[in-house]
């Protein structure tokens, strides 16, 4: 639920002052001003005056759970919307832990949206259900729509793409990323009219068809302000210097496949066009990239702020060519390909660095023939004080080693480490990781974001409970040993507003421990754990406002296979299909 749909204070202590200081055209200028959610959010709490005046002058909402709110009260409480960003499925929809057709369409938003605003001009969804259908209709909808921003949705295909590229005139951002869509074909670059020219952001990085290459030259040579363009990884490397030559402004960049064979003077002609590039900032693409191609991104690099290679297994030798012309770089997106010698050298040459992610190759893989240790964690935070998000996958890790690393990098907000066999201890003592877990949250004071892994006691979530006073969101997976490891979170972190917990021991006395804390937050998710029907039914008559939904497997017994508790001002959901049961 959104802060702002409660209803106002009668009146606090500044309510006189602000009435008598403020007129109200004042009053909406100044408001109109703030782009902080949170801020419009408090200045909404204030008063009468100032929820009225905050009221008429959102034109952004946001919006983490759709199922908060529905868009009829949105709409009686906010007239002038005209970007939304909506969140749909809970986030363990990407590990496939949420059944298909769970819910989340688009549609009932939209059909509300195109009455209430019809110069809606943003929509970013993330992990909706949208369908052709429903792209359509937005598309003939809002006659000034600008932008569409598709994260980890499901449901459509590229023929809801193409009604967007035919009938959206004004449109400046088209961005589908890493969606569970039906990619047919890529004839959908070919139905933007022949006189559009007003994009400004293409990404179509995660689609697999093949496009057509002269559709798109053609509407890059268009659109004079495109300052960001990814394609796929069918885009060879000569139609991409072809593409390069017509759009030297961009400042970002996801390249498709690096495989094909070049001659001599077409890698000239690649190199040139990349050294043309001189305001790129961000390059991600690279697929199939090999040391023989590499090189043509070298006069680029010095300007590099982000470097993801998320989609390209590079192995050291050759990332540690490339890393030596990125010395600005402050993100860092890699394999674990680079193996600990390349992030080695993350740590001598990227000291601005603040961002580090590192994927498993092959999570699936037993033997560890590639990967990073601990080595490669300790050598950049030695390196690179600045950090402060961290998502690191490995097969071992030590206590001493990542204590190690918080004392160099002590402005952590996001800590994400995942040792990828459940229940891994420190692998040179035998003992369990509540240390390393302890040092960071006892040393990084900014903390907002925790994922927990390996061999875990209650003793971490003791820790956590004591020290993790600005935690928001927590994330455990197969670790703690009893009921009191969550009671000791809910208990203690005041600030908390998402917890995602699976395969782990707590049951019932750990989920009502929580009564005083769920309407705070904005969700729990359980699954894999101890709760059962009986403490679902008891959560859900002790907290009426709070919607707690269980998904039940075929055949199960009274265990509460997955559980998902979220506040709403809208009730229980009306779409809720029969594996859900909303008690």
């Amino acid at each position: 639920m959104n802060p702002t749909l409660k209803k106002p204070r009668e009146s606090v202590d500044l309510s006189e002052l602000t009435q008598s200081t403020f007129p109200d055209e004042v009053l909406e200028k100044v408001l109109s001003l703030v782009q902080s959610h949170k801020d419009r959010n408090s200045a909404s709490l204030v008063c009468k005056d100032w929820y009225n005046a905050e009221r008429w002058t959102r034109t952004k909402l946001f919006i983490g759970n759709c199922y908060s709110v529905s868009p009829e009260i949105v709409a009686r409480r906010f007239p002038k919307i005209k970007s939304v960003t909506l969140k749909g499925k809970p986030r363990f929809s990407d590990f496939n832990l949420v059944p298909e057709n769970w819910g989340a369409d688009i549609q009932a938003w939209l059909d509300v949206f195109a009455k209430v605003y019809p110069f809606l001009e943003e929509l970013r969804l993330k992990r909706m259900a949208v369908s052709d259908e429903s792209l359509e209709f937005l598309a003939k909808s809002f006659h000034g729509f600008k932008v569409l921003s598709l994260l980890s949705c499901d449901g459509f295909s590229t023929d809801g793409i193409s009604s967007i590229a035919a009938h959206c005139k004004s449109l400046t951002e088209l961005d589908i990323q890493e969606n569970g869509m039906d990619d047919i074909s890529g004839s959908w670059l070919s139905c933007f009219p022949d006189d559009f020219a007003s994009l400004e952001v293409l990404n179509f990085a995660s689609l697999n068809s093949e496009i057509s290459i002269d559709a798109l030259e053609r509407l890059v040579s268009r659109c004079k302000s495109l300052r960001v363009l990814k394609v796929n990884k069918n885009v060879t490397l000569s139609q991409l210097q072809r593409l390069l030559v017509r759009a030297p402004q961009l400042i970002e960049l996801g390249t498709g496949c690096f495989l094909p064979d070049l001659t001599s003077r077409q890698y000239a002609e690649l190199e040139s066009a990349f050294s043309n590039c001189k305001n790129l900032h961000t390059i991600s693409g690279l697929w199939e990239a090999t040391y023989r191609y590499l090189p043509v991104l070298y006069a680029a690099c010095a300007s590099l702020t982000f470097l993801n290679l998320s989609y390209a297994t590079i192995r050291s030798g050759e990332f540690l060519k490339l890393l030596a012309h990125c010395p600005s770089l402050r993100r860092l997106w890699v394999f674990d390909t680079v193996k600990d010698e390349g992030l080695e050298a993350v740590g001598t040459s990227c000291p601005l660095l603040e961002e580090l992610r590192v994927f498993p190759a092959d999570p699936f893989e037993e033997d560890i023939v590639h990967g990073v240790t601990e080595s490669g964690f300790v050598a950049v935070s030695a390196g690179c004080p600045k950090l402060q998000y961290v998502l690191y996958f490995c097969r071992q890790m030590t206590n001493a080693a990542v204590a190690t690393i918080v004392r160099n990098c002590p402005d952590f907000t996001h800590f994400r480490l995942c040792i990828m066999n459940p229940g891994q201890p420190d692998y040179m003592t035998n003992e369990p990781m509540d240390e390393a877990f302890g040092a960071v949250v006892k040393t990084c004071k900014k903390l907002q974001r925790l994922s927990v892994s390996g061999l875990l006691t209650d003793l971490t979530f003791e820790y956590i409970g004591r020290y993790a006073k600005n935690l928001e969101t927590l994330s455990v997976a197969f670790a703690g040993r009893s009921d009191w490891g969550m009671q000791c979170v809910l208990e203690g972190c005041s600030k908390l507003r998402k917890l995602e917990i699976r395969d782990c021991p707590f049951g019932n006395a750990a989920l009502l421990s929580g009564l005083e804390k769920y309407e705070s937050m904005r969700c729990l998710w359980m699954s894999a754990c101890s709760v059962t029907m009986n403490g679902c039914r008891l959560l859900a008559q002790e907290r009426p406002r709070l919607n707690v939904e269980v998904i039940k497997d075929e055949n199960s017994d009274d265990s509460a296979d997955k559980l998902y508790v979220y506040r709403s001002v809208a009730g229980p959901r009306r779409d809720a299909p029969p594996f859900v049961v909303t008690l």
